[in-house]
């Protein structure tokens, strides 16, 4: 300890007088730096001086070309130490006078002579009194720097060895300081925690120290203190915990998962938590198929190995359940919990079954598992964990008398939907290429002109069963399996294709809006496919029109909006679609590039007769107008709706009232009577 606080009070002495020796030199320089200068000013003042005083003795000298007179200037002159040189005269001829001696031999000068020059010349004109202003010559003077050069060294000296021993006054204070306010301290400190017993380690805290009880060092021990208490309660619930581990036989003891008992313990209190936060939990029964025959084939040693790989493969899953255990036998309970759709836990099941299909290396031989799952959920079949294991159990061993290596929900109309939406995600997958999309389109008209100006597309699917699967049935799967993004780019390319016709037919200034999926909102490259689908069809990028979902964009609005900034350099127009619905925030609105609001038509629908619809429409309008951007409303169905949203100021509208979705076909003569009814209003010549 003692070899510690040595070594820590050295380094913070090293540092201190090095940091100190190191700034008292830079300020000492400094300080010399000075001297030097103000000496060459002194040197320059002196030299004044001096001529000052003789010029009027040396002007009357040259004027009467008095020789004499000027030598006794000369004696004058160089009374004065420095003088090493002087003349008075006039330039180009001999002087009047004139003395020199040699340099001073100071033992400074190797250094002095360079910073202020061995001598220096310096001069003075010699003019006559008024009014005989004329001038007779020059009075010139060289001195000799080599006493003030001594003057200055001497100087030098005294400011480095004061400001060194300033600095190293001050470092050694700074240490005193840091030793009397940290290391003592601190050393107090780790005797006290050397002393501190490991098994009880809050039995000696650390002393508060004095003078420190409200600054960091003070925090430090609150805190130390406070984490030993806590680290003894950790280890007493540990021990406490590994005392109930050694009482306990909740666990299968070849497996090593929980066995029945602690299986129910768990899904009580999964239970428990889902029906106060109202969610969905699944309980999945797993049998194998046929284990009976396994062990007779490979023995029953054999078997248990199977039974335990088994167990590490549903181990695996272990980040998506609740719980895991082995109720026995060949069979084994999964808990899914926290989850909203009962597909989630067939995409479990089949997971496993799937998983199973590997096979198991036992002696050499590859062996494959074979299992029937029986599903329930809560709260649907049952509200207790006995009924629901119960059902689970009755629904597998049901499942294997029909049919085998497969899942079945307890309820059957479930399992029926389940095996459904499995198909519909299968077929989904090849729609594209066996041509089974088809676009229909939904005009749109404007209030000001009086015509369409607009068009929906609205993706439909004719599902090879001969039935139209609804977009809000397929969309969601699409977009749990990744196929949204070559649908919508499809969706993109025959829209662009559509709108280029028309466009050619002479409605030049028709609009085509376009939906997105959330999916698609995320694509990284959903800007340059919008960019070159607007350059392959050649549309002006105005006349493209994509929708999002206000949901949609809500779900993570930072990158929404990033999303939207990039697609905006697309040159399309940018609406919210549903506006209302979701829980948008003004502030994050106003931020986001957008053209155009679309009301939901929920709202429209209702506001004849629910005087809350109607002022929500009428608040969406002036929120639209205050923001700058259009606003159309969708499903429209009276005219009485129509007249409300003229007269609220709404720019667009779109529903039934003026036509449902149509194929392209039917569409054309729309755009024709739209024309013609223009023209007809505006009283323009068909």
């Amino acid at each position: 300890m003692s070899q510690l606080r040595n070594s820590l009070s050295r380094q913070l002495l090293r540092i201190v007088l090095l940091s100190a020796l190191a700034v008292g030199l830079v300020l000492s320089c400094s300080q010399i730096i000075f001297n030097a200068y103000s000496t060459r000013q002194l040197i320059d003042a002196e030299a004044q001086r001096i001529l000052r005083m003789t010029r009027d003795p040396s002007t009357q000298a040259i004027y009467s070309l008095d020789r004499e007179m000027g030598a006794q200037v000369m004696e004058g002159l160089f009374q004065h130490e420095s003088i090493r040189k002087a003349a008075i005269g006039h330039p180009g001829e001999e002087p009047l006078a004139f003395k020199s001696r040699p340099l001073s031999a100071q033992p400074t000068r190797w250094i002095t002579d360079p910073i202020l020059g061995r001598d220096q010349d310096f001069s003075t004109p010699l003019i006559g009194r008024p009014p005989y202003n004329e001038y007779y010559g020059d009075l010139s003077i060289t001195l000799d720097t080599a006493r003030y050069g001594e003057e200055f060294v001497s100087n030098s000296l005294v400011i480095f060895v004061v400001g060194m021993l300033r600095a190293l006054t001050l470092g050694l204070v700074l240490y005193l300081i840091y030793e009397w306010l940290l290391t003592r301290p601190l050393t107090k400190l780790i005797e006290h925690l050397s002393n501190i017993n490991p098994d009880r380690p809050s039995e000696n805290k650390l002393p508060m120290l004095k003078g420190h009880e409200e600054n960091e060092l003070g925090l430090w021990v609150e805190t130390a203190n406070g984490l030993l208490a806590s680290i003894e309660r950790n280890m007493q619930l540990r021990h406490a915990a590994e005392s109930n581990l050694e009482r306990m036989t909740q666990f299968d003891f070849l497996t090593g998962l929980p066995n029945r008992l602690q299986l129910q313990q768990q899904l009580d209190h999964i239970l428990t938590e889902a029906g106060r936060l109202q969610r969905r939990v699944a309980v999945l029964c797993l049998g194998l198929d046929d284990f009976k025959g396994v062990n007779e084939q490979y023995s029953y040693q054999n078997g248990d190995r199977m039974l335990i790989a088994l167990a590490d493969r549903l181990r695996k899953q272990s980040g998506r359940i609740g719980a895991l255990a082995r109720l026995g036998g060949d069979q084994f309970v999964m808990v899914l919990s926290g989850f909203d759709k009962p597909y989630e836990a067939a995409e479990l099941a089949q997971q496993v079954l799937d998983d199973l299909e590997r096979p198991i290396v036992l002696d050499r031989d590859n062996v494959r598992l074979r299992a029937t799952i029986g599903i329930t959920l809560f709260p649907e079949d049952g509200d207790s964990t006995e009924k629901l294991l119960q059902r689970a159990e009755q629904t597998m061993t049901l499942a294997k008398s029909r049919a085998r290596n497969r899942y079945q929900f307890y309820v059957a109309s479930i399992d029926s939907e389940i095996r459904e939406r499995r198909e519909l995600q299968k077929d989904l997958g090849e729609a594209i290429q066996r041509g089974e999309f088809k676009l229909v389109y939904q005009p749109q008209i404007d209030y000001r002109l009086k015509r369409i100006t607009g068009v929906e597309a609205l993706l439909r699917w004719a599902h090879p069963s001969g039935r139209m699967v609804p977009p809000d049935t397929f969309i969601p799967l699409a977009e749990q399996n990744g196929s949204i993004i070559a649908i919508g780019e499809w969706v993109l390319d025959q829209a662009c294709r559509q709108l280029r016709e028309w466009h050619q037919q002479g409605f030049t200034d028709l609009r085509m809006a376009v939906n997105l999926s959330t999916v698609q909102l995320h694509h990284a490259e959903l800007p340059n496919v919008i960019s070159n689908l607007l350059a392959a069809h050649q549309l002006p990028p105005e006349t493209l029109e994509l929708e999002v979902t206000e949901t949609g964009l809500m779900e993570d609005i930072a990158a929404a909006t990033h999303n939207l900034h990039s697609l905006r350099r697309s040159g399309a127009l940018i609406a919210i679609d549903d506006f209302g619905t979701g829980y948008s925030s003004l502030s994050y609105l106003k931020s986001l590039p957008l053209d155009k609001i679309k009301i939901d038509k929920s709202f429209v629908r209702d506001m004849d007769a629910d005087e809350g619809d109607a002022t929500i429409v009428r608040a969406i309008i002036q929120l639209a107008r205050s923001l700058g951007m259009q606003v159309i409303a969708e499903g429209v169905e009276t005219a009485e709706q129509e007249r409300y949203l003229i007269a609220e100021g709404c720019n667009e509208g779109q529903g039934y009232y003026y036509s449902k979705p149509v194929p392209a076909e039917e569409l054309d003569s729309l755009l024709r009577q739209s024309l013609r009814f223009e023209r007809s209003f505006n009283h323009e010549p068909l």
